[in-house]
């Protein structure tokens, strides 16, 4: 199924696929930190730092790069 055809199915049944994608992306940078998300679905660093703040996360600590030294 592609993307187009799923979003049409989802309306059908009174879904707002935006609104649902939006809300899973909040939940995820809930639980991990934003740059982890970005990096993973191709976001930018800020946009997921965005919806982070809007989602009322507290990953604003979090140093991203490489921690093994």
């Amino acid at each position: 199924m592609n993307p187009v055809s799923l979003q049409a199915h989802l309306r059908k049944i009174g879904v707002p696929p935006q609104r649902g994608r939006t809300s899973a992306i909040r939940q995820l940078v809930l639980q991990a930190p934003a740059p982890v998300i970005a990096k993973a679905l191709g976001y930018h660093d800020k946009t997921a730092t965005r919806l982070v703040t809007e989602a009322g996360g507290t990953w604003n600590r979090y140093a991203p790069g490489d921690h093994r030294r």
